[in-house]
């Protein structure tokens, strides 16, 4: 009788199953790894924006408080956004007709409000306050990274769940004394409160932080 297989099907047989198996691992590892990803989490990711607004000069070069253009940050879940004149206050003196500024011009002759692309955006069923973070010690760089360094602005953190967590499960080490929160330039001295000391300072009651209500409301 003949043979139903060939002499190669046993080899075509074993390469299959180790293409499989590859290819298998191949894509575990990627469901794995990809969501972490800078592609994935649009970590140093900076969305163009109608007007290249640049940190680096503003704050890095002139010096502006954080508050100067978020003034909500301290009293609101959301840091707000600069009106348009705010932004007049300095440019209807200096840099007047700069192409760049057009659209700032615009928005102030029509008051109309800019719009700005997010950076930092959190799914619908994620709760996140600005001023509750501020009110208890984290500074902003925390999230932000180094803004005072940045030509345009990017996603500094993953705002993954995780990275959350992190922080959420020992925040001590994040915390800064009150007077330091907005100075992007803080480190940690000698003279600073212990993190735990800090944390009790504070009023944070770490065990509550990680339960589901604080973000999923």
């Amino acid at each position: 009788m003949p043979a139903v297989f060939g002499p190669g099907a046993d080899l075509a047989l074993r390469l299959a199953l180790y293409g499989i198996g590859i290819g298998g691992t191949v894509g575990l590892g990627l469901g794995l790894i990809l969501p972490s990803t800078g592609y994935e989490t649009g970590r140093d990711r900076a969305p163009a924006q109608l007007v290249p607004f640049s940190h680096q000069h503003h704050v890095g070069g002139l010096g502006l408080d954080c508050r100067y253009c978020h003034g909500s940050v301290e009293i609101a879940a959301n840091a707000g956004m600069p009106p348009s004149y705010t932004c007049m206050t300095c440019h209807s003196q200096i840099w007047t007709s700069a192409p760049m500024l057009a659209p700032v011009r615009q928005s102030m002759a029509e008051d109309k409000p800019l719009h700005w692309r997010r950076v930092y955006d959190l799914p619908d069923y994620v709760f996140f306050d600005h001023s509750i973070h501020v009110a208890k010690g984290v500074g902003c760089s925390e999230c932000h990274g180094p803004v005072d360094e940045m030509r345009l602005t990017y996603k500094a953190t993953s705002l993954q769940m995780s990275w959350c967590l992190d922080c959420h499960r020992d925040p001590g080490p994040r915390l800064r004394p009150r007077d330091q929160i907005f100075n992007l330039h803080w480190h940690r001295t000698p003279e600073t409160p212990a993190p735990d000391v800090l944390a009790a300072q504070y009023g944070i009651e770490v065990g509550k932080l990680q339960d589901c209500s604080i973000c999923h409301r």
